[in-house]
Order: C-alpha cells, then structure tokens, then sequence
C-alpha cells in the first residue's frame, strides 16, 4: 500500500512541474486543441442514436 502512495505521490509531482514549467501560452495552445478534437455534445451523450435523430429532424425541416 505504501509503495502505491509513494508512486502516486511522484506521478503527481511530475504532473504538477511538467503543468508549472510549460509556459502559458502554450497550455492555452494545447486546451484548444483538446477541445477542437472533441466530438459534438450531442454524439457525447446519446451516440448514433443522437446523431441519426438530428439528421431525421433536419431531413424534416426541409
């Protein structure tokens, strides 16, 4: 148990410099990124189920 602790400890440490020593800029850079990968809320939530409804709605609409 001790020795999990100790790794956890270290992991988050090394986290904690890697996150302090990347500039600011660069951390907004990356969040961009990372949210610009994202799939829609939509496909998130429900799946292709949610995402076959939209496309029905919208087949609808016209």
């Amino acid at each position: 148990m001790e020795k999990r602790t100790e790794e956890y400890i270290r992991y988050m440490t090394d986290r904690v410099v890697d996150y302090m020593e990347t500039p600011q800029a660069q951390r907004k850079e990356n969040r961009k990124k990372a949210k610009a990968a994202r799939e829609p809320w939509l496909t998130r939530w429900f799946g292709l189920g949610g995402f076959a409804i939209s496309q029905w709605m919208r087949s609808s609409r016209d």
